[in-house]
């Protein structure tokens, strides 16, 4: 038996990826009740290739947007690349802009279909040991389980990592504040393009469908950064005020986007700052092991988060499949802890949108005539190709159809 902490993207996937490969599991999850949280997010091809290898992909993909294309923008809104997403760059695999909780809640309904009763709400786990051939979970309420192993799949802030790495401190903040929303409006572009606009010193915005609906309209996601050093500790519910950012914003007015409109429309606003943690040296101790945020919280940079955190729960389940739990564990981390390394300072430093600072730093942030003049395809191709491979999503990696 496994025991899970935490039933989030990582949590559910890993129950999943378990019991295809007929291991026993429960999962542990604070929360008294699960509802839908957040806003939108990516889930990239290597990632959905995952989720149709468990069987669960039809169900989201229906309630979700397949992204089309990325288009970057500068804050004037002139064209600086535009390039093909998912299937339509020919992998076999879509990209899917979908809602959290939509993704969160398709996982815990195949969860409960295939595996009732593992899932226990109300536990908050706040220390595991190994003793002898076994772990020892134990619980805010006193109560105590035993597992051959322990996976702590509980976020950011994981009472399991902050065990292991006492000293750690807080998740290191950026210097960039976000502010989060969804928008019911008309689409825009192709329908189902990824924007990234501006660069963070006057502001920038992230906008992709992540829903749509039968009289044309879509749901809207956007996110508006903007560096400061305001903020305050994350918190994935905390409501955002218009004020705070909205300015930032007011000349954004272009013939395929009016982003003040959009955001004073919006039917929820929610503020969050960007942080992610340090790469660790480890994440295996004894028979427990971390998985997801817990293990290689990130900036939101490449939307690569949920998905790293889904490559965990194939590579870790594919490990207990043989059988010897503590080598599992040993190669688990040895395999996944480096690569998610490298995408938690990769998206510090060169993630996707960078070619956006290249033209903010060469035009001084100013409009351009010719984006040829500035950046030619071939750099920004060659800068997009090695997030890609960093990330492990690269064409040649995933075998495009």
């Amino acid at each position: 038996m496994i025991a899970i902490i935490g039933a989030g993207i990582g949590g559910l996937t890993l129950a999943l990826a378990l019991h295809q490969r007929g291991i026993a599991c429960t999962i542990h999850e604070a929360a008294p009740e699960l509802r839908p949280m957040g806003v939108g997010i990516n889930v990239l091809p290597h990632a959905t290739a995952e989720l149709q290898a468990l069987g669960v992909l039809p169900e989201l993909e229906a309630a979700a947007v397949e992204t089309q294309e990325a288009a970057y923008f500068n804050r004037f809104g002139q064209l600086i690349h535009r390039e093909p997403l998912g299937r339509f760059a020919g992998y076999r695999s879509p990209q899917l802009s979908i809602h959290r909780g939509t993704l969160q809640m398709g996982l815990l309904a195949a969860v409960q279909a295939r595996l009732p009763g593992a899932l226990r709400c109300g536990r908050r786990a706040v220390a595991v040991e190994t003793v002898g051939d076994m772990a020892r979970l134990a619980f805010a309420d006193g109560d105590v389980v035993e597992a051959e192993a322990v996976i702590a799949a509980d976020g950011i802030h994981s009472p399991i990592r902050a065990q292991f790495f006492p000293d750690e401190g807080p998740p290191v903040y950026s210097g960039v504040n976000m502010w989060r929303g969804t928008t019911r409006m008309a689409p825009i572009l192709s329908g189902a393009t990824m924007v990234r606009a501006g660069w963070l010193a006057h502001g920038k915005m992230v906008v992709y469908p992540i829903r749509r609906f039968d009289d044309g309209t879509v749901l809207m996601n956007w996110v508006a950064e903007i560096e400061t050093d305001a903020w305050s500790a994350n918190d994935w519910a905390k409501p955002g005020r218009l004020a705070d950012f909205l300015p930032a914003f007011a000349t954004w007015r272009f013939d395929w986007l009016d982003v003040p409109a959009m955001i004073e429309a919006a039917d929820q606003v929610l503020e969050y700052p960007m942080v992610d943690r340090d790469p660790l040296p480890a994440w295996t101790h004894g028979r427990a092991t971390l998985l997801g945020d817990a293990a290689h919280p990130m900036y939101p940079r490449g939307s690569n988060g949920a998905g790293q955190a889904i490559l965990d729960a194939r590579a870790l389940a594919d490990a207990l499949a043989g059988g010897d739990v503590p080598g599992a564990l040993a190669a688990y981390d040895a395999q996944r802890r480096p690569a998610t390394a490298a995408v938690v300072t990769t998206n510090r430093s060169t993630p996707p949108d960078v070619i956006i600072k290249h033209v903010w730093e060469r035009t001084g942030d100013k409009p351009f005539a010719d984006i040829r003049d500035v950046i030619s395809a071939e750099e920004m191709e060659a800068t997009l190709d090695r997030y890609r491979q960093v990330a492990q999503y690269d064409r040649a990696r995933l075998a495009p159809g």
